[in-house]
């Protein structure tokens, strides 16, 4: 990436760059390499707008703040009960609403609260500087106010039965812990993160009373470890290991042989999945094998060819390949479920 590449990419001119009229920026000294081996520039906290400026945006920085983008993880996660049921009644489909729900409050308010816990950290980012809190465009104040405004939002969420929401309880207590010490550790902050997303399905179980498949779980649990190590190379290779403690205790070379690993693991688990707990109509969703195989195999081109994976969520639902085949896999999943009834 060219100086002046890099100065569009970060959103303005880069200190010691040359501007589109020829004329050089201030000066700098280069941080850690990019993507393409060049240095990406520490600039600094982003400028922030003052006094009616910042006021104007703040409703779209809070907006930002409860990163809206990450919400399908949820709608993805914590239907995966629905795959082992014989059949689906809107009670269920229901009960599994409500739970995405409670689970998108609850990850809103982890979000919330780690950028104002990280928000020094994050201004060292070439690309988290410009997350709300980091960059001022939110005061810590108003941050705390809606981090409490989501702790009452999802407490009358769950208040008619809090007991079946146990996997989000502990989700929430994970977080705290990995807010506090488990993110500086490495290997430990990527499992930390995985074990999450089986929460997620966990709690869809709890609440549909449907038998958990073990097989599955592993799947899910190695799939979310594949992007959460694609997001620590991502992170290495745009911001060196400076930005997060626990990157030191990785390379670009582990971790491509840990995400590898674990995308064995996922597509075998998937197979043994449908073989035994897929119920009575597994034929139908045998066929749907080829369809996980190639998400997979998408998600490592991208990963490792064409350098992607910051955002994970992002390439699950604007990847034009990823999208089209994740419409297949769901057609030869549901229809012999639907049809079963």
């Amino acid at each position: 990436m060219r100086a002046t590449e890099s100065a569009v990419h970060l959103g303005g001119a880069a200190p010691g760059t040359t501007v589109a009229d020829g004329r050089p920026g201030p000066s700098a000294e280069p941080g850690p390499p990019g993507v393409d081996g060049t240095a990406v520039l520490d600039l600094g906290p982003p400028v922030t707008p003052t006094g009616l400026a910042r006021l104007a945006r703040l409703p779209g920085a809070l907006a930002v703040l409860l990163r809206p983008g990450q919400w399908p993880k949820n709608v993805l996660v914590v239907p995966v009960a629905l795959l082992t049921a014989g059949a689906w009644t809107p009670a269920t489909l229901a009960r599994l609403g409500w739970a995405v729900l409670a689970f998108t409050l609850a990850s809103a308010l982890v979000y919330v609260v780690n950028d104002v816990v990280d928000r020094d950290r994050d201004r060292r980012h070439p690309v988290k500087r410009h997350r709300p809190v980091a960059s001022g465009l939110v005061p810590v104040p108003v941050a705390w106010a809606v981090a409490v405004g989501l702790a009452g939002l999802l407490a009358a969420t769950v208040a008619r039965a809090p007991g079946l929401f146990w996997p989000l309880w502990l989700y929430l207590g994970l977080n705290v812990a990995y807010s506090l010490r488990l993110k500086q550790v490495p290997l430990v902050d990527v499992f930390t993160l995985a074990a999450g997303f089986v929460l997620r399905a966990l709690q869809g179980y709890a609440v549909t009373g449907l038998a958990v498949s073990g097989w599955l779980l592993t799947c899910v649990f190695a799939i979310c470890l594949v992007l959460a190590l694609g997001k620590r190379r991502h992170e290495i290779m745009v911001a060196g290991a400076e930005h997060r403690p626990a990157l030191v205790g990785y390379t670009v070379h582990l971790i491509d042989n840990l995400v590898l690993l674990n995308a064995a693991v996922a597509v075998t688990t998937y197979l043994l999945f449908l073989d035994s707990d897929a119920g009575a109509t597994r034929y139908g969703p045998l066929l749907s094998a080829p369809f996980a195989m190639f998400g997979i195999s998408r998600y490592l081109q991208l990963l490792l060819v064409h350098r992607q994976g910051g955002d994970p969520t992002r390439i699950l639902v604007r990847d034009r390949a990823m999208l089209v085949n994740a419409l297949m896999w769901a057609a030869f999943v549901a229809g012999p479920l639907l049809a079963s009834r």
